[in-house]
């Protein structure tokens, strides 16, 4: 028969890992605490829905929408909208200061301006898709990436990627609600 203070000991070191465990589960963001105040980040995210339009014997790719999210150093953020070759007006907002920390951690922390500057080729059969392209400047340090949805894209596009897209997405979302 097994003693309880053996009990006990053993369930220390379980109970210990729960509680460390528990709450980076609830909690999936990115600290901040490798971000400090003299980190200077731009950035520029474009958005684009493409078609192909075919002329009978040719074709051609065409944009759509095309959305341009810029975001300054100082949180400001500027949206522009070509829908069907026409501007909407630019839609002028600015991201709090816990905003702007996680998205600068989010790009800091994961080493994406560690990223070589490449363009993610588009299956030559893909016709109708969302293409992306961003620039990031962050300490005089600049990526400039460019990829397509991964069901158009012929290589694999990284989830480093995919998370600061879903990030600025959701910046976007928030600002034209």
């Amino acid at each position: 028969m097994v003693k309880p203070i053996v009990l006990i000991l053993g369930a220390i070191p379980i109970l210990a890992a729960i509680f460390i465990v528990v709450p980076q589960l609830t909690r999936p963001e990115i600290q901040s605490s490798a971000v400090n105040s003299e980190d200077v980040m731009t950035l520029q995210y474009t958005k684009e829905h493409l078609e192909k339009i075919s002329f009978g014997l040719t074709q051609s790719i065409g944009a759509d929408t095309a959305e341009v999210l810029t975001i300054q150093n100082d949180g400001s953020v500027v949206y522009s909208l070509t829908k069907n070759g026409y501007s909407e007006p630019d839609i002028k907002s600015q991201l709090s200061q816990d905003e702007f920390t996680q998205l600068k951690a989010l790009v800091k922390e994961t080493g994406f301006v560690d990223i070589p500057n490449n363009v993610y080729q588009v299956k030559p059969d893909a016709s109708n898709y969302e293409k992306y392209s961003i620039q990031v400047t962050l300490n005089g340090k600049t990526v400039n990436l460019q990829w397509a949805d991964q069901n158009a894209s012929q290589e694999f596009v990284p989830p480093i990627i995919t998370q600061v897209q879903s990030s600025l997405d959701g910046i976007i979302g928030e600002i034209t609600k």
